[in-house]
């Protein structure tokens, strides 16, 4: 009896050990800046043609998600897929270098950001779960991603989007929202969706990818929500220069 009652526990103990070596995916929603299609305080029209991710001021331009990450020393360019649908003009797949863990970012056409969010809100429910092989390696995507993640203009502040039902299959559910004033807008939709909040904004802001790069970092070292925020609060006051204090009291994680 005394075995079998060691052989239980032992069991158990394993049981709530997180698995080692788990590839985990975050999956990056890309709503590129446009000029013509969004409600948006114009930008050069080079950065803000929405039908342009080379040079887009949220994906080619030198602090968007494509070119950013690629120059950065955490991620590797591991693949890149032209038009993968009608709304999707570019992915690429990013390779983290210390860790089990891939980025995978899509870059929805301007005019295309209600869809843009609209797929987020359906990945935070945990719906439309999907996988991307890669290699030997198989990637979750939309529902199936451990980390899901909007960047771009706020569109909720401009149109409505019908809240998805949450996937009653779906797992502890995970979400970051880089955009002008998103916790005011994407929290309660978020909450309901019983997805956690791990870095929103308070303010008007600029969501560009070193925030992005540093509080994806902290959430792959398994960061607390204080942990998180200062670390995006740092990168963007470094690239700001808008005061730590100001760039602290910007972002917002659930606990």
């Amino acid at each position: 009896m005394r075995i079998a009652a060691y052989v239980v526990l032992g069991l158990l103990l394993l049981a709530s050990v997180p698995a080692q070596g788990k590839i985990r995916t975050i999956h990056v929603f890309v709503a590129l800046c446009d000029n013509e299609h969004q409600g948006i305080v114009p930008v050069p029209k080079a950065l803000g043609n929405g039908d342009d991710p080379a040079n887009n001021l949220y994906w080619g331009a030198m602090y968007g998600t494509k070119a950013f990450l690629k120059r950065g020393s955490n991620w590797t360019l591991a693949a890149t897929e032209k038009k993968p649908t009608e709304a999707i003009l570019e992915r690429v797949v990013f390779k983290h270098g210390s860790s089990d863990a891939y980025l995978v970012a899509d870059a929805y056409r301007g005019r295309e950001i209600k869809k843009a969010v609209r797929d987020f809100l359906d990945a935070a429910a945990g719906r439309s779960a999907a996988t991307l092989p890669h290699g030997a390696d198989v990637l979750g995507l939309h529902g199936a991603a451990d980390l899901v993640v909007y960047v771009g203009h706020n569109g909720l502040m401009d149109f409505h989007v019908t809240q998805p039902q949450r996937e009653p299959s779906a797992g502890p559910r995970q979400a970051i929202v880089l955009a002008c004033k998103s916790k005011p807008y994407f929290q309660p939709r978020l909450a309901q969706l019983q997805c956690r909040s791990v870095l929103l904004t308070t303010g008007f802001m600029a969501p560009e990818a070193y925030t992005l790069d540093a509080a994806v970092a902290s959430w792959l070292a398994q960061g607390s929500a204080a942990q998180i925020t200062d670390r995006a609060a740092r990168a963007y006051h470094k690239y700001q220069k808008c005061g730590l204090i100001a760039a602290r009291r910007l972002f917002f994680a659930d606990e």
